[in-house]
């Protein structure tokens, strides 16, 4: 914890040199604006699995808590509080909960917006922990399903993630390392890369079609592959708040921590609101 309060003094000190020109408080929108098909973004929807009986939930948020702009450049500094939940989808509209992930945590942004591109680069310093919930376990036998039993699943973590946009195509690599974390036999360091592209020369008017793609390389053991194909429509600011309709694909080992080691393939249908 300690660490955080250094990093948010840091972040203070540093805006209160760089705001000599305008700055602000909880400013409208987000400095950085989400990566599109990065798992670890600020959602507020639902995604189904078309063919098996399950939903991920997400509602979560990212905010930044004050914003520096100088010319062309601009500095934030905020926070994140997610959660991502599994459900099982059964009759009379009922969705029992199988397991949860909380992330918390805090950020900072900087970006330089030129006339043709922009680029910046985003901190984070997080901590995510997972759980089982009732809806996995089994009443009848009075044991939990599947042979899965509740383990201790904790991370804390520093991510990096410079990017740069150049006519609406935004590429971006990051480097993620994991100080702390539980089961002890998951690697420190992830490795990501990937791009989201809104098509803003198909824009109707109404909406504008997007597509996104995101890599990560992680390790439990050895270093294996997560791959994330994003493609729908985005109603609403193109760069800016709306609601988005996409179709998914993931292939890797599970999102959810309680399953971090297993590997999933399946497709998704999800609504979104973008912040």
């Amino acid at each position: 914890m300690r660490f955080y309060y250094l990093l948010f003094i840091t972040l203070v000190i540093s805006g209160i040199t760089f705001a000599q020109e305008k700055g602000g408080w909880f400013p409208a929108g987000l400095n950085i604006k989400p990566f599109e098909a990065n798992m670890l973004e600020p959602k507020a929807g639902f995604t189904f699995m078309p063919w098996v009986d399950r939903l991920r939930l997400d509602i979560s948020t990212s905010r930044d808590f004050y914003k520096m702009v100088n010319g062309n450049t601009a500095l934030s500094f905020g926070g994140d509080l997610f959660t991502y939940t599994r459900l099982r989808s059964e009759s009379n509209f009922h969705f029992p909960v199988e397991t949860i992930d909380y992330m918390f945590g805090i950020n900072g942004g900087y970006k330089v917006v030129n006339e043709s591109n922009e680029y910046g680069v985003r901190l984070r310093l997080s901590h995510i922990s997972a759980h089982l919930v009732d809806g996995k376990y089994d009443s009848k036998i009075k044991n939990w399903s599947d042979g899965i039993t509740p383990i201790v699943y904790s991370r804390e973590f520093i991510e990096l993630m410079p990017y740069y946009s150049y006519k609406g195509i935004r590429t971006y690599v990051g480097l993620t390392y994991l100080f702390h974390v539980t089961p002890t036999n998951i690697g420190k360091e992830i490795y990501q890369v990937g791009f989201d592209y809104n098509l803003s020369w198909m824009n109707t008017g109404i909406f504008v079609p997007f597509i996104a793609y995101d890599l990560k390389l992680s390790k439990i053991n050895i270093y294996t592959g997560s791959n994330i194909f994003t493609a729908g429509i985005k109603f609403g600011k193109v760069f800016g708040d709306g609601l988005s309709v996409a179709y998914s694909y993931y292939s890797g080992r599970s999102v959810q921590g309680e399953y971090y080691n297993m590997f999933e393939n399946y497709s998704t249908i999800g609504f979104n609101l973008d912040f």
